[in-house]
């Protein structure tokens, strides 16, 4: 009877170990997936931490506002978007560098007409914008960004602009605008992506808490 009871003591301990062994690697892994996905919620941040600037603040994309003097306070950023608010008799075109010096508009890159363009800064380098009325091009009303690198913003978006001229570039501007708007644009252009992230991080939630459970 003793050694019976040794041998069902034993046999309770290896359970005992098995049982404590296999909730504490349940454990480890739930904590491991944690990690990941703490790491996934921060590069998200990253990632959706992009501004929209209005152009021309309150003036807007206008022969009035003074453009050169708008961009001074700003640091543009791959994923940043620019916002050009105008009337219906105007437009905006990106071109090239020497369209820009020379306020054509025969090669454009991009033209817009809607009155409410929103531009996204998908690449780094020099990208120019100009009137597409030449008198009102030649009087001011063109503007010139300079886009620095953005590691959380390294793809660019599928039919992205292509890039300007080669050796085309700007000087740097001194800071980011302490007080950029957030438009409804913004979040427009973004949306199904979020979503999309949004529902992947909750199924990694649901298996957490089932592998706790």
């Amino acid at each position: 009877m003793l050694k019976l009871g040794h041998l069902i003591l034993i046999n309770s301990s290896h359970k005992y170990r098995f049982v404590c062994s296999y909730f504490l690697s349940r454990a480890n892994m739930a904590k491991l997936v944690l990690v990941y996905v703490l790491l996934f919620l921060g590069l998200l941040a990253q990632t959706y931490a992009a501004t929209t600037y209005t152009v021309g603040d309150n003036s807007g994309w206008d022969i009035s506002t003074n453009l050169d003097s708008w961009t001074q306070d700003k640091k543009f950023v791959v994923g940043d978007l620019l916002l050009f608010q105008y009337t219906s008799s105007e437009s905006v075109n990106e071109v090239t560098k020497e369209s820009y010096d020379n306020c054509s508009t025969t090669a454009v890159i991009n033209s817009y007409t809607n009155g409410n363009t929103t531009v996204t800064l998908s690449r780094p380098g020099a990208w120019y914008f100009i009137s597409g009325n030449k008198l009102y091009c030649l009087g001011g009303m063109k503007l010139a960004v300079n886009v620095e690198g953005n590691q959380a913003a390294d793809q660019a978006p599928a039919g992205a602009p292509q890039a300007a001229e080669p050796g085309a570039t700007l000087p740097r501007p001194s800071s980011k605008n302490n007080n950029p708007v957030l438009t409804s644009a913004a979040f427009l252009s973004t949306g199904r992506e979020m979503d999309s992230l949004i529902k992947t991080i909750l199924g990694l939630v649901t298996v957490i808490l089932w592998w706790l459970g």
